[in-house]
């Protein structure tokens, strides 16, 4: 395949794909500025791994895993930098304004505050988990057995249920 050709079919895969990266970009940086940094070295580590794509694996699977891998070496070296933890208090989803998008908006964001206080495997979980991945899909991704993935969603769900409560 020429070079040209490889560009454009991995220029429509990220455009194809373009939600998964913001997505794991935005729960990993709160600050917009850092977020279009991870947006970037997200874009580079899949381009470097491009060629070396196991077709074995589907290809969400294989962005998930450089992107979360990415998300949290960045996380790490922002964490050293600041020397505090993300914070997701602002808004992730643009949402219309109305009564009732509003109240949603509020409570999509708390989801993602709660998630911010999560450590960075738990994190991941959501995040696939908001996806609707599989449970092999997710264990594939993170490196963990599936029946180890369905033990910390059930975990997650009632520390999540308990901190809607909360609020």
């Amino acid at each position: 395949m020429s070079l040209q050709a490889n560009k454009d079919q991995f220029l429509h895969l990220i455009q194809h794909n373009k939600k998964l990266i913001f997505k794991v970009c935005n729960t990993y940086c709160s600050d917009p500025e850092d977020r279009k940094d991870l947006v970037q070295e997200v874009i580079i580590q899949l381009w470097r791994s491009y060629g070396s794509y196991n077709d074995k694996y589907k290809l969400s699977t294989w962005m998930y895993r450089i992107a979360l891998n990415t998300a949290i070496s960045f996380y790490r070296s922002d964490n050293k930098r600041r020397n505090n933890t993300t914070s997701m208090h602002e808004n992730i989803i643009d949402i219309p304004d109305d009564d009732n998008s509003q109240e949603l908006n509020e409570k999509i964001a708390m989801l993602y505050q709660f998630i911010g206080n999560m450590n960075k495997l738990d994190k991941a979980l959501m995040i696939l988990y908001l996806d609707n991945n599989s449970y092999k899909d997710m264990a594939d991704i993170l490196g963990i057995s599936e029946t180890n993935v369905a033990t910390k969603i059930s975990r997650l769900k009632q520390y999540l249920k308990h901190q809607f409560v909360k609020a």
